[in-house]
């Protein structure tokens, strides 16, 4: 935060329900909030990750007497999940639902179109990515925008902080990349899905709700580790002068771009600059910037994908057919 910003996500005291919080980007998130004085519960399908990251959680807390931590099993990809996890998130928490809630669970395998296993991939991603942050985000905010018996005609809640709904996407819905028809489709119609989203939100002065949409880039988690053994070698070569950044490193500028109440938060140059190249009619950060930026890289697009497909042209030169591609794992 800057010298005269304000905090436009302020957590201590709060309650912050994370999905995938388990590991990766997920726990760094947790442990970072943590230290900032939020009571956090993390979501994951593994029990004994859970019970080893809720430890890591709670060692980070900045008041330990005062914070509390909880932990749930679920596998999010599971339709109508998620009204059973606020309820239960909604009990631990003293009748009081979780103020922000971040989905992070997610999943990406690499490969190419032409891939006899890419239809059941692309339902498995779209489960996890898309479906699995779109059943959150409906429970929680049916619970946000509906009015309390206690909420009598002008009694308005206006004055109250907003509450926080967080996508996390990628990058990759910014410009597609081959290798990865399995993965954006579900990034993009989370971007999708938010933009709508923000728009409603207007419907509910009463029950103010921000929401935010997180596009990291490469992230070295275990994720990633999964992704670079089964990536096809042309989306390799195309994204080997990305930044790649830690968990920890993309947890903490996320969350700076939260504070300083961003929409789409973008946590490396590369991000910024894809953030720009494609706005369109989406909400700004800073609208004089964000409008000044655009124009810029109008004419910088044209030139980056002329380069990225005389690449791919330039593989398929070398490579022949990708159905003579040797398969990975």
């Amino acid at each position: 935060m800057g010298l005269f910003s304000q905090n436009q996500m302020p957590v201590e005291g709060k309650t912050v329900l994370i999905t995938g919080g388990s590991e990766g980007m997920g726990l760094s998130v947790a442990c970072q909030l943590a230290a900032k004085g939020a009571n956090v519960v993390i979501l994951s399908r593994s029990v004994d990750k859970l019970n080893t990251a809720l430890k890591q959680v709670a060692a980070a807390a900045k008041s330990p007497s005062h914070q509390r931590f909880h932990s749930i099993p679920c596998d999010v990809s599971q339709p109508d999940y998620a009204r059973a996890v606020i309820e239960q998130v909604t009990s631990w928490n003293q009748g009081r639902a979780p103020d922000i809630v971040w989905c992070i669970a997610g999943m990406s395998t690499p490969m190419l179109f032409h891939d006899d296993r890419v239809m059941p991939e692309m339902r498995r991603e779209m489960d996890i990515n898309f479906w699995g942050s779109s059943e959150m985000a409906h429970a929680i905010l049916r619970t946000w925008w509906t009015p309390q018996p206690s909420n009598t005609k002008g009694s308005s809640l206006t004055n109250r902080q907003p509450k926080h709904l967080i996508f996390t996407a990628s990058v990759l819905a910014l410009y597609g990349v081959v290798g990865y028809t399995t993965y954006n489709p579900s990034k993009w119609a989370l971007r999708g899905l938010a933009d709508t989203l923000t728009q409603e939100a207007l419907l509910y002065p009463d029950h103010p709700v921000k929401i935010h949409v997180v596009m990291p880039g490469t992230i070295l988690s275990p994720g990633f580790e999964h992704e670079q053994r089964v990536k096809p070698e042309i989306t390799i070569e195309l994204e080997k002068d990305d930044p790649q950044q830690t968990p920890d490193e993309v947890a903490r500028k996320a969350i700076a771009g939260l504070e300083r109440g961003e929409y789409y938060v973008t946590v490396a140059l590369l991000g910024h600059l894809m953030r720009w190249g494609s706005l369109g009619s989406a909400a700004r950060n800073n609208a004089l910037v964000d409008t000044l930026m655009i124009w810029l890289m109008a004419p910088i697009w044209l030139i980056v994908t002329a380069v990225m497909n005389g690449q791919v042209k330039a593989h398929a030169k070398k490579n022949g057919h990708p159905s003579t591609y040797a398969r990975k794992e």
